[in-house]
């Protein structure tokens, strides 16, 4: 059996769950612990899931992450953290137990406990992550990509300060567990990230060569796979009333945020967004996530707003993204081949934002305390630009042809049959 310890939204886990359905194809078990919100979610396709206690939609709506979705700097995000240690003190238990019997585990960098659990039980573990994660000179960490550029001596400095800020979260939580279970620390107590760089403990990073490549300096074993694309949609079929509209004019703008937003200003993002798409002459179709944007009275014929879709099915459709700059959703954009206008609100967000930029298949990012109705239509502008929609094309097709997750599987089952 092969554990996965995922942390955060849906959104976090759909690449987890991709790597689980493709070990399970390979003739493994497969658990996946993660929050009793997705229990249907992980069970929909066939894995053995393990509930770790919490309401995820509470947590997200807490005054500790409402604090970290504002964190739009390296020192913002530092004390964020921090304050999200309380959150994650609980859950320590459940993730060493979900990893009872496990022959390997796989674990999100902010399930940290999954290495010291690997070595308790004297098993494999594998850094799962779904940003580049391993220290090089040749780019800066996810959380400085987008400050002032100071050399490769700084950006090595850079990865450094965010394995200790992402170890930082679940330090306190790990020790004071470990301490309860066992009456001491595990052994060689100390940030596991630098660890996972072995043949019997690599990295794993779900994102194409193609969008961040591969440093020359990355130890052999850190692998940049591709990403992890999870097929969603089984049994799902789009509303009529959503055909209908995507039948009857052309390809609109998608505008989602995701899970964020603020549910008492999510009205008031909705009208902006329609003005702004009014303003360049487009249609729309928005989606409500989790206060993101919200319903409203009097919507034009041109606009259609739904809860959520797959965006495997949706972003095709689609002649731009609007989006908050999520790794999963940017991913599923590139995928897609369509121009994206990044609209960034905290934390990497703003890098994505920026890399897709530099690769030339989405416009300017905008962050979102700056947002109007009048930048956001000229951020759509740009992104329908004649050149941006051909690099934005050529991109998805490379990536395409790309199978992240077979190659994430090839390496897990050499990991597992090392002696």
């Amino acid at each position: 059996m092969i554990t996965l310890l995922t942390t955060g939204s849906r959104g976090d886990i759909q690449p987890y769950l991709a790597l689980g359905v493709e070990l399970k194809k390979a003739g493994y078990v497969v658990r996946v612990a993660t929050f009793e919100n997705y229990a249907d979610f992980v069970k929909g396709y066939d894995l053995e899931f393990f509930p770790i206690k919490g309401d995820v939609s509470r947590v997200i709506a807490s005054q500790e992450v409402r604090g970290a979705k504002q964190a739009d700097n390296p020192l913002k995000f530092l004390l964020s953290f921090n304050k999200l240690k309380s959150l994650v003190a609980d859950v320590q238990e459940d993730y060493f137990n979900a990893c009872i019997g496990a022959q390997a585990i796989i674990y999100h960098p902010g399930a940290a406990i999954g290495y010291f659990a690997a070595q308790h039980f004297k098993v494999r573990s594998i850094l799962a992550t779904p940003f580049p994660m391993a220290p090089t000179r040749e780019y800066p960490a996810l959380i400085f990509y987008n400050a002032p550029r100071l050399g490769r001596r700084f950006n090595l400095v850079t990865h450094k300060i965010f394995e200790q800020i992402m170890w930082s979260a679940s330090k306190s939580a790990v020790s004071q567990f470990w301490k309860r279970k066992f009456g001491r620390l595990p052994e060689d107590f100390a940030c596991p990230y630098p660890q996972q760089n072995t043949r019997r403990a690599p990295t794993i990073i779900s994102c194409s060569h193609h969008v961040f490549p591969r440093p020359a300096d990355w130890p052999e074993h850190v692998h940049n796979t591709g990403y992890w694309f999870l097929e969603e949609g089984a049994g799902w079929s789009p509303p009529e009333e959503l055909q209908d509209f995507l039948s009857k004019g052309k390809a609109p703008i998608y505008v989602g945020f995701g899970s964020l937003g603020e549910a008492t200003s999510a009205a008031q993002t909705t009208r902006l967004v329609v003005e702004a798409l009014q303003g360049c002459g487009q249609r729309g179709v928005l989606a409500t996530g989790w206060d993101g944007l919200a319903q409203i009275d009097q919507l034009p014929v041109d606009i259609f707003i739904l809860e959520s879709a797959p965006h495997s099915w949706l972003f095709p459709q689609m002649a731009a993204v609007v989006h908050h700059g999520g790794a999963g959703t940017t991913a599923a954009a590139l995928r897609a081949g369509v121009p994206s206008a990044v609209i960034p609100h905290t934390a990497d967000q703003f890098t994505w934002g920026r890399r897709v930029y530099e690769l030339g298949a989405g416009a300017k990012p905008l962050p979102r305390k700056r947002l109007s109705a009048e930048k956001l239509a000229q951020a759509i502008d740009a992104a329908l630009a004649n050149e941006t929609r051909k690099k934005a094309g050529d991109l998805g097709r490379k990536i395409q042809c790309e199978n992240g997750v077979q190659a994430a599987v090839k390496i897990i089952v050499d990991v597992i049959e090392t002696s």
